[in-house]
């Protein structure tokens, strides 16, 4: 079925097998870029470029406008797009329904702070609860609170946590963390993301943050006690190279926190809301594996910054007035906006379409590791969270692949990660993958 799919998206051009050949049908859609074709963008860039603070390194690109999985930069040079802007865009770019919501909603209320009730934060909330236990996920969620992103949403299920601990003891205030995880760039965040590159510039950071590694529940036994309130993992890791739990880990996980009456955290900030083909990877566990706090953020809004943290009542009984706020945080506009967002990707219809299309993906991929396996050590991933490992840094593959009109980014031990829009059409995806593969036939054959 999956191979008859592809057949299909791709018999307007060429067999998915034959791609290099087929190099010509593409130039005109995706022109490669020549020595003027950042004519106008290089002038708005240089102009502009001292003025930003300089903490992102970016090519020499200026998207004006998007529109579902592509974009277009000053040129007009058109893109498919395998990023989704990290795993946002999730029902693709200038979604029409979410731009009559944000028009309709501007002009009805955007802002009212937190100290009045509103038409959607609570709507928002009370539909996060009970689509997650419908989907099969945290089956004891009670309780939301919205903030703008993820980070936000990291530091307070941080906060919870050592609330619930220090409610049991004044010294149960440690947290257990996984290598290669990523929980953002807070001081919060930053302490249980243990990555040098990102924390030394900032030491000293929050203490008693202790690093197990992942999939390897011994290395937890050797650290968690009576002294962590909490330990907070991604059930499948982004940023560290799209690194799945492995199921059984998960379950013998929640068992030490029960244990040690710590409180687990599952980050499902970019493998939830639909990215893993189920509308939170955990849904698939079974209750013994189900956490006690869940963040998430990127997806719900499609782009409008919003983040969530959903907690058991258990968590909520700690919590009083005060303990946290935000200004923000579960506006009626963004809260409107999650609410049409999960409606979507909740579907079970439109899950399907997910694990479908990631078939796709992981048939052309595993197609490419048998043509290059000197080059690619593995594809992995769930649903549209997919990683290609390479034997070296992939960065020239990126460029290159940028050059042709596919855009793709890494992730952590030499990783290309593929997160696209969850509804992204099947052509697209054959469309963008035969790009990949002429840009390493450009970068691998040399």
């Amino acid at each position: 079925m999956i191979r008859t799919a592809i057949r299909n998206a791709a018999k307007a051009t060429t067999s998915p097998r034959s791609t290099v050949v087929s190099t010509r049908s593409f130039t005109s859609l995706y022109p490669v870029l020549n020595s003027s074709g950042h004519a106008k963008s290089t002038p708005y860039i240089k102009e502009r470029d001292s003025f930003i603070a300089t903490t992102y390194s970016r090519p020499n690109i200026v998207f004006e406008k998007g529109k579902g999985c592509h974009l277009y930069d000053l040129e007009g040079k058109k893109y498919i797009d395998f990023t989704a802007g990290i795993a946002v865009t999730a029902l693709g770019h200038s979604h029409p329904e979410v731009a009559k919501i944000m028009f309709d909603q501007a002009n009805t209320l955007v802002h009212a702070s937190n100290l009045y009730h509103n038409l959607w934060t609570g709507e928002l909330s009370k539909n996060l609860v009970i689509k997650t236990k419908e989907s099969g996920g945290m089956y004891n969620a009670s309780r939301v609170f919205l903030a703008n992103s993820g980070t936000e949403a990291n530091e307070a299920a941080l906060k919870f946590a050592r609330k619930y601990g220090t409610s049991i003891s004044e010294e149960k205030t440690e947290f257990i963390t996984f290598e290669t995880s990523f929980h953002g760039r807070s001081m919060g965040a930053l302490s249980v993301t243990p990555n040098p590159k990102y924390q030394k510039p900032f030491a000293p950071l929050i203490p008693g943050v202790k690093v197990a590694k992942p999939n390897d529940i011994k290395s937890v036994e050797n650290l968690i006690s009576s002294k962590t309130c909490g330990v907070i993992i991604e059930p499948i890791q982004g940023e560290g190279g799209i690194r799945p739990m492995e199921a059984e880990f998960l379950i013998k996980l929640k068992e030490l926190c029960v244990k040690n009456d710590a409180v687990l955290i599952y980050d499902e900030i970019q493998c939830g809301l639909g990215r893993s083909g189920k509308l939170w990877a955990h849904s698939k566990l079974p209750k013994e594996a189900h956490p006690d706090i869940l963040t998430m953020a990127k997806a719900l809004g499609n782009g409008f910054p919003i983040g969530a943290t959903m907690i058991t009542e258990d968590v909520e009984s700690k919590i009083n007035v005060g303990d946290h706020g935000t200004t923000y945080g579960g506006n009626p506009l963004g809260s409107r906006i999650g609410c049409y967002v999960l409606g979507q990707v909740s579907d079970s219809a439109f899950l399907e379409q997910v694990e479908k299309k990631s078939e796709i993906f992981k048939v052309k991929l595993n197609e490419l590791k048998e043509k290059f396996p000197n080059d690619i050590k593995e594809v992995r991933g769930d649903g549209l969270l997919l990683g290609v490992e390479f034997n070296k840094d992939p960065s020239e593959i990126v460029n290159v692949a940028r050059d042709l009109g596919l855009l793709v980014i890494t992730a952590g031990g030499n990783v290309i990660r593929f997160v696209p829009a969850l509804n992204i059409e099947d052509d697209v995806i054959i469309d963008g993958l035969k790009l990949l593969e002429i840009a390493l036939e450009k970068t691998l054959t040399k």
